[in-house]
């Protein structure tokens, strides 16, 4: 059987009173954040806690997320940072480094597959994640301690941890995308934007300006890049080209 569990991440201000939380049933979640932090490692920890609270058992274990970054940071860009000493392409050091390699042991000798959905669009897994993260923050906000949950409860007399397959669906999210091992990249729009920079240093002689229309989606996917980076929004952008 599948563990099937969506984290979410939430930050009031980013960076701001930020929480997480992970998500399998009403019997089987957990949440938590701090007074100060960002979405980025809201959405980290999230799944950082979900791998731990899984640990002891040999289940596969399936994660939903509506954040590219954290996607793309675990299946994608972690494997040349660690061979780059944790550093990007353009030198820079690697943004949460200590929650990525939190993330990189904790995976080790587990199946653990990531998908992506479209967050705030009626998923049941996904909604009920990003809830209990955004208390926890509301939660921090106001000096309160936030509601923490259960944990993860469903064992076997072996102490192996059986969660079944919960359904993912709603008729407001497109199909999202088939679920990706983490040996293979999520299907995504998304590179390490600075090892596109190779090569491309040159000064323009004649820059010729873009105005471009985003959605919220498509700006918060690029503040997230810009984040990660440590670069301006515009920057992230031009790494594009």
């Amino acid at each position: 059987m599948t563990i099937t569990a969506a984290a979410d991440g939430s930050a009031l201000g980013n960076p701001g009173p930020n929480g997480w939380a992970w998500y399998i049933d009403d019997d089987n979640w957990a949440a938590g954040g701090s007074a100060h932090g960002t979405n980025n490692q809201g959405e980290l920890q999230a799944v950082l806690e979900l791998l731990k609270a899984t640990a002891g058992t040999d289940e596969k274990l399936h994660i939903w997320c509506d954040s590219r970054y954290v996607i793309d940071s675990v299946t994608k860009w972690m494997p040349g940072w660690k061979r780059k000493g944790w550093r990007k392409s353009d030198g820079g050091p690697v943004l949460n480094r200590d929650l990525l390699e939190g993330i990189d042991e904790a995976m080790r000798g587990r199946d653990v597959q990531f998908s992506w959905v479209k967050g705030h669009a009626g998923d049941d897994l996904n909604e009920a994640a990003d809830e209990r993260a955004n208390a926890a923050a509301t939660a921090y906000k106001n000096k309160q301690e936030p509601r923490r949950g259960p944990g993860f409860t469903r064992a076997t007399d072996a102490g192996a941890a059986v969660a079944a397959s919960a359904p993912i669906a709603s008729s407001a999210v497109a199909a999202p995308a088939a679920p990706v091992a983490t040996a293979a990249p999520v299907e995504t729009l998304w590179a390490e934007a600075s090892d596109l920079l190779d090569g491309l240093d040159a000064p323009v002689d004649d820059p010729i300006e873009v105005r471009l229309a985003l959605s919220g989606d498509e700006h918060a996917r690029l503040r997230d890049r810009a984040e990660a980076q440590g670069v301006s929004l515009e920057e992230a952008l031009r790494r594009l080209i």
